[in-house]
């Protein structure tokens, strides 16, 4: 049961970093785009993609 002093803090500590981390990206526009990227991996860009000689 001492344990659980130990754990139930780092715990509440990861869960709140990871909602803190969650706003974070919502706050900078990291999910604003979803249907352009998805489009976009299915076209290929060879002007941009660097040509590799095997």
């Amino acid at each position: 049961m001492n344990v659980l002093i130990y754990l139930m803090p780092i715990a509440l500590l990861l869960g709140l970093g990871g909602l803190a981390a969650f706003f974070w990206a919502m706050r900078s526009g990291q999910f604003e785009d979803l249907d352009g990227d998805a489009a976009r991996i299915l076209f290929e860009d060879d002007e941009t993609a660097p040509h590799r000689r095997v």
